[in-house]
């Protein structure tokens, strides 16, 4: 290195790699276990990549290490650097006509046993080559997870009005699509009055019990009664589908839930489900970082994810 110039000659993906995961897990001990290394190895790797820019990317902090600013500023750009190799490489394999790759999925939990199944049956049927390993997560974990170079797609949804939308600036530097609905129904004892009604409206239940689900649900269960007129009154909150309908069932409350939740597993007997208005379905997103697009197993899989979704829209229209 001269008069303290550095170029990218010295620098390397494998390097790279392992400060992101030094910043990500903490320590050096924790970073070599993620990636599958030893710890000797990861330090003298370290060491290596020190001695080239001669410039020292970690510090002792009492028993344990941490970043310098150097090495922080190689780890931020570390996501962008992967993803524009990967997508050489994927571009280079299709050249020579591969359809192989591996691609990281993290997904909310009602997509799990419904959208999930759909695309990795999808995939071996058209694309036999591309295998996918997944993550289940709620939106804004799976955004991080995409972040973090531990995902990449996310798949997520956002509701109309949502105030922790993790599509806005959590999602900054990220690239976010929309790639299709879910609707959000209602979900009422069977003998409810409300099942039978020709024009359902929501400030019809202002004087019922109320089941609220996940913190996000939550939120948007006091926005969508907001609006009409009315506070729910919640006596009871859990994210378990299944708890909910069973309440539901005996009289205890009423709720709203998507219709992925509602068909990810078998109604049960006793609950009847009305759809809201088109402007409360929540929309389904995919979340990369830009350009990993490029690759060609990421790009067939967002392909066939956008496939299952529209899927499910258009079924869900016809119900």
């Amino acid at each position: 290195m001269a008069d303290g110039l550095i170029d990218e000659s010295q620098l390397d993906i494998h390097s790279l790699r392992i400060v992101k995961a030094i910043a990500d897990e903490g320590s050096i001990t924790a970073a070599a276990a993620s990636l599958g290394y030893s710890q000797p190895a990861v330090s003298q790797q370290l060491k290596r990549l020190e001695t080239r820019l001669g410039i020292a990317l970690v510090e002792r902090v009492g028993r344990s290490v941490r970043l310098t600013e150097a090495g922080r500023v190689l780890a931020r750009h570390s996501l962008a650097v992967t993803t524009a190799l990967g997508a050489a490489v994927g571009e280079l394999s299709e050249l020579g006509g591969l359809r192989a790759g591996r691609v990281r999925l993290a997904g909310f939990p009602s997509a799990s046993p419904t959208l999930v199944p759909r695309l990795l049956a999808l995939l071996a049927e058209r694309h036999p080559g591309v295998s996918v390993t997944y993550l289940e997560a709620e939106p804004p974990e799976a955004v991080e997870a995409v972040r973090e170079d531990r995902a990449d797609i996310a798949l997520t949804f956002s509701y109309p009005g949502d105030r922790e939308d993790p599509h806005g600036s959590s999602a900054s530097g990220l690239s976010v699509r929309s790639i299709g609905a879910d609707d959000l129904l209602a979900v009422l004892p069977v003998d409810h009055p409300a099942v039978a009604s020709r024009a359902f409206d929501i400030a019809s239940l202002a004087d019922e019990n109320w089941i609220a689900g996940c913190p996000r649900c939550r939120g948007h269960l006091l926005e969508l009664c907001g609006r009409a007129g009315f506070q729910p009154r919640i006596t009871f909150e859990t994210d378990n589908f299944v708890a909910v309908e069973g309440l539901v069932a005996q009289g205890i409350g009423v709720a709203t839930l998507p219709r992925l939740a509602v068909e990810s597993f078998p109604r049960l007997p006793g609950v009847a489900t009305v759809p809201l208005p088109a402007s409360e379905r929540r929309t389904l997103h995919v979340v990369t970082a830009h350009g990993a697009d490029r690759v060609p197993a990421v790009r067939t899989t967002l392909a066939a994810l956008s496939h299952v979704a529209g899927a499910q829209g258009a079924q869900a229209t016809r119900n």
